[in-house]
């Protein structure tokens, strides 16, 4: 009998490691443009999204609490 391979191992989208290069030529009006670009895009997704976003926001910071703050009391833990 013949095994199936095991299938690999993959991550969801938005836990995909992925790198986004500067460019090191950009003046800086390239690089402000760009930047208001991305304030503005976050600024809309938010405001399409923002109790989606807050829920998982809470999510992650329930998992990584639940493990770092194990043997902490309800008054020793810092909630930001």
């Amino acid at each position: 009998m013949t095994e199936m391979p095991e299938k690999p191992l993959t991550l969801s989208a938005q836990r995909r490691p992925f790198t986004v290069e500067i460019p090191a030529a950009w003046t800086p009006q390239e690089a402000l443009a760009v930047f208001d670009l991305l304030d503005e895009l976050r600024e809309k997704i938010w405001r399409r999204y923002n109790v989606q976003l807050q829920q998982l926001l809470e999510e992650q910071r329930g998992r990584f609490c639940d493990d770092g703050d194990a043997n902490l009391g309800a008054a020793d833990r810092q909630d930001f």
